[in-house]
C-alpha cells in the first residue's frame, strides 16, 4: 500500500520515527510537547478533518521523527479519529509505537495496547500518570506487567517531564533492535483462537501480499471483527485478480485453494459461529480483549486503602449534579468575565499604544513613501488598521482565553464541564466535549472552530461549527453594547443575546434532525484534579496563538485593504444606492447601514465605526448620534443582524480549511439567509410585541 505523501516524506528525512498513541485525556500531547517543544506541523487525509501533529527530536546524534497521532480508546476505524489514528500507523510505518497508559486505569487503557500488539508494531508503553497511581493507593508491578505484555515500560510523570528522558532511550533500543524484551504471545479463548488459526493459515497459502504488509494473524483478526475496510480491500484486489486471470484459472482450482473470495467467505462463517446470544463476532472480540486486559492488570495491580485525596473529592463535587452545576456556571462565568474586563483593559492600552506611538510614525512613513495621497491612506487602512484590529482581538481575547483554556485542561476541569453538560449537547447533535469549543467562540470564533477538532465525526463538527459562528464574538459583543446598550440601554443589549441564545438551541435541533447520524457517546477517563504546569500551559498557549494568528493576520489586512480602497476612492457610495430599496425593504434600515453589514464580514470589530463614518459622510456630523439618522427598532434590528450571520473573513477561512471549502459556503449562505428571515421579523413583528423606544 502506498504511503500517505506527507507521511512518507516525513519519515525519509529521520532516522527512524515513532507514533505516540493513547486516549485524548492521558497525557499523550503533553510527552509530544515535551519530546518536540512543539516545533511541528500537521497533515490531513483527503476527506478528513482530524489532523496528525508531526515533530522532530534527537538523541545520541539520532534525528527521531514523532508522529503524535488523534488521541482514541481504540483504533476501530469507526469515526474520523480513529480512522486517522489507525492510518497513521499503517500509512506512515512508525518503526515503533509509543502507547501511553493512564497508571490509574489500567483495565481500560490496556486494550489499545493489545490492539497494537496484534498488528505486529513493536511497541513501548508510557506509563503515565504514576504520580496519580500512587496517590490513589495503587502499587503496579511493572516487571511483571512488562513480562505479560512483552513489551517495555516506563513510568511518566509527562507534566512535569518526569521519564521523558527513558522514554526516548528505551524507545531508541527498541528501534535500533537493542531490547532485551521480547513480544509476549497474546491469546484469545480456545473457540476464538481456533477461528483465528483457521483464517491465518488459509491466509498464508492464498494470499502472497496482504493490505499494509499486515501480518496474517493481524488480517485474520481484522476480517473476524468485521473490518469494512478491510473486507473491501480484498473484495477490490479479487476483482482485479479475476480480470487478470478469469481464462487461466481453472474453476476447481477455487476449491483447492480459496482466493480472496473465498478467505471472504470463510471469514463471515467463522465469524457466524462465533456468534453468542446475538452477539457479533466484532463483539466477542471486543469482550475478549478487555477480559486478557483486566487479567492482566489485576495480576500486575495491587492496592492498598487509602484516604481520598482532596483532589479526588473535588473531582467528584465537580461532576455532581448539584455542586457541579453551579461550580460549572460559577467557573464559566469567572472566565468570561476575566476575558471580557481584562480583555478590554489590554485592547484599550494597546489601543492608545499604537495610536501615541506607533501610528503616528507609520503615517509618516507611509506618506513619505507614496506620494499619492489617497493610495497612501488605503495603505494605511491595511498595514495600520489592520495590524491595530488584530492586535486588539487577537491578544487581549484570544491570547487570554488560550491561557485559561490551557490551564483548565491541565488541572482536568474540562472533563467535568464535558460531562455535566453532555445530555443537553446530545439534544443538539452533539457530545459534552462540544460546549468547550462552544464557549470559546464568546472570546474570538476562530479558535472555537479549530477547537472543534477534539469531536470524532464531521457531523459533529460541522454542527458545532455553524453553533459557533451563531455565537456572539468579542468584536460582536462590542458592537451590541456600543450601539444597542449605548443608545437604547442594557435590558436590550441583553435581549438580543436571548434572542442568539434560543436561536443557537434552535438551530442546533434543526441540524440534529437535518443531518445524517448520530452523536456518538461521551467516553473519556475522570482524572482526579491536577496541579497545572505553567510551562506547559505556556508552551500550548504560544502553539494555539500562533496557528490563530497565521490564519487570521492575512485575512484582516486584506480585509483592510478592501474596505480602504472603496472609502478612499469614493466607490463605497457607488455601493449604497443599489442595495437602498432592498435594505429598506427587507430589513428597514437606511442604506449606510445595509453597507455597513456588507462590509462587516471583512472585520466585525470595526462595524460600528464604519456605520458612524459612513453616516457622517451622509448626514453631517450629528450622525455620530446613531439616533439622528436610525429609529431605536433600527438599531435593535442592525446589531441583530450583525450579530447572526458569518462574523469574518478569518472565520470563513478557517471553516474552508476545517470543512472543506463546500461546507464553509453552506455555512455563510445559511447564516447570511438567517440574519436576513430573523431582521426581518424582528423590524416587522417586534413593534406589535416588545415596544423599543
Amino acid at each position: 500500500m502506498s504511503c500517505h505523501p506527507v507521511l512518507k516524506a516525513f519519515k525519509e528525512k529521520t532516522d527512524f520515527t515513532i507514533a505516540l498513541a493513547g486516549n485524548p485525556n492521558v497525557g499523550k500531547s503533553c510527552i509530544f510537547n515535551q519530546l518536540t517543544g512543539l516545533g511541528v506541523v500537521t497533515a490531513n487525509y483527503p476527506g478528513k478533518t482530524v489532523e496528525l501533529n508531526e515533530g522532530v527530536t534527537t538523541h545520541n546524534g539520532l534525528k527521531i521523527g514523532i508522529i503524535d497521532l488523534p488521541g482514541t480508546y481504540s483504533i476501530g476505524a469507526f469515526s474520523d479519529d480513529q480512522w486517522v489514528a489507525r492510518h497513521g500507523i499503517l500509512d506512515g510505518h512508525p518503526d515503533v509505537i509509543v502507547v501511553v497508559v493512564d497508571a490509574t486505569n489500567l483495565h481500560r487503557n490496556l486494550y489499545m495496547v493489545l490492539q497494537f500488539l496484534e498488528l505486529g508494531f513493536p511497541v513501548v508503553m508510557a506509563l503515565n500518570l504514576i504520580d496519580c497511581a500512587t496517590k490513589n493507593g495503587l502499587k503496579i508491578n511493572i516487571e511483571k506487567l512488562s513480562e505479560l505484555l512483552g513489551v517495555p515500560i516506563v513510568p511518566t510523570v509527562a507534566i512535569r517531564g518526569e521519564g521523558i528522558k527513558e522514554l526516548i532511550q528505551t524507545v531508541v533500543n527498541v528501534a535500533l533492535g537493542n531490547s532485551k524484551i521480547k513480544p509476549a504471545k497474546i491469546e484469545f479463548s480456545n473457540e476464538v483462537e481456533k477461528s483465528i488459526k483457521t483464517l491465518e493459515e488459509a491466509i498464508k497459502k492464498n494470499m502472497t501480499k496482504t493490505p499494509y504488509d499486515l501480518p496474517p494473524r493481524a488480517l485474520a483478526i481484522q476480517l473476524l471483527e468485521g473490518d469494512p475496510e478491510f473486507e473491501e480491500m480484498l473484495k477490490e484486489n479479487e476483482s482485479d485478480d479475476k480480470h487478470e486471470t478469469q481464462q487461466k484459472q481453472p474453476q476447481n482450482k477455487l476449491d483447492e485453494h480459496p482466493n480472496q473470495e473465498n478467505i471472504l467467505k470463510l471469514s463471515a462463517s467463522l465469524a457466524k459461529n462465533m456468534e453468542r446470544n446475538g452477539h457479533l463476532s466484532r463483539v466477542e472480540i471486543s469482550r475478549e480483549r478487555y477480559k486478557i486486559a483486566e487479567t492482566i492488570a489485576e495480576e500486575s495491580l495491587t492496592k492498598t486503602e487509602k484516604a481520598a485525596p482532596f483532589s479526588e473529592k473535588l473531582k467528584h463535587y465537580s461532576v455532581e449534579s448539584r455542586t457541579g452545576i453551579p461550580l460549572m456556571i460559577l467557573v464559566l462565568v469567572g472566565v468570561f468575565a476575566l476575558i471580557f474586563y481584562v480583555g478590554n483593559l489590554l485592547s484599550d492600552a494597546l489601543n492608545n499604544s499604537w495610536g501615541s506611538y506607533v501610528s503616528p510614525y507609520l503615517g509618516q512613513l507611509v506618506h513619505a513613501l507614496i506620494q499619492n495621497q489617497t493610495a497612501a491612506k488605503i495603505v494605511l487602512w491595511g498595514v495600520d488598521g489592520g495590524l491595530l484590529a488584530w492586535l486588539s482581538v487577537g491578544v487581549p481575547y484570544v491570547l487570554i482565553f488560550y491561557l485559561v483554556l490551557s490551564v483548565l485542561e491541565d488541572t482536568g476541569y474540562l472533563n467535568s464541564v464535558a460531562f455535566l453538560t453532555d445530555n443537553l449537547m446530545h439534544k443538539l447533535g452533539l457530545h459534552g466535549r462540544a460546549i468547550i469549543p462552544i464557549l470559546t467562540g464568546a472570546g474570538c470564533n476562530v479558535p472555537a472552530i479549530m477547537g472543534t477538532r477534539v469531536l470524532t465525526t464531521k457531523r459533529e463538527r460541522i454542527i458545532a461549527s455553524t453553533l459557533i459562528v451563531l455565537v456572539p464574538c468579542s468584536a460582536r459583543t462590542a458592537v451590541i453594547f456600543g450601539a444597542v446598550g449605548n443608545f437604547l440601554g442594557l435590558s436590550y443589549a441583553v435581549l438580543i443575546f436571548i434572542f442568539e441564545l434560543i436561536l443557537i438551541g434552535l438551530v442546533g435541533l434543526g441540524l440534529h434532525r437535518l443531518l445524517p447520524g448520530e452523536s456518538p457517546g461521551l467516553v473519556m477517563e475522570m482524572f482526579p484534579f491536577r496541579t497545572p504546569s505553567i510551562s506547559s500551559s505556556l508552551k500550548k498557549t504560544w502553539f494555539r496563538f500562533k496557528g490563530f494568528a497565521l490564519i487570521a493576520l492575512p485575512f484582516i489586512i486584506i480585509g483592510s485593504f478592501a474596505m480602504g480602497a472603496l472609502f478612499e476612492t469614493g466607490y463605497l457610495q457607488a455601493v449604497v444606492n443599489p442595495i437602498q430599496p432592498a435594505v429598506s425593504l427587507i430589513l428597514g434600515l437606511p442604506a449606510v447601514a445595509g453597507v455597513t453589514l456588507i462590509l462587516g464580514i471583512v472585520r466585525k470589530e470595526l462595524a460600528l465605526e464604519l456605520l458612524i463614518a459612513l453616516a457622517v459622510a451622509q448626514y453631517g456630523a450629528t450622525a455620530k448620534n446613531l439616533l439622528v439618522f436610525m429609529t431605536p427598532l433600527q438599531i435593535f434590528v442592525f446589531a441583530l443582524v450583525l450579530t447572526i450571520y458569518v462574523p469574518c473573513l478569518a472565520t470563513v477561512a478557517v471553516l474552508g480549511k476545517e470543512l472543506g471549502w463546500k461546507n464553509a459556503v453552506l455555512i455563510m449562505v445559511f447564516t447570511v439567509v438567517l440574519a436576513l428571515v430573523i431582521g426581518s421579523l424582528a423590524y416587522h413583528l417586534l413593534p406589535w410585541l416588545i415596544p423599543i423606544r
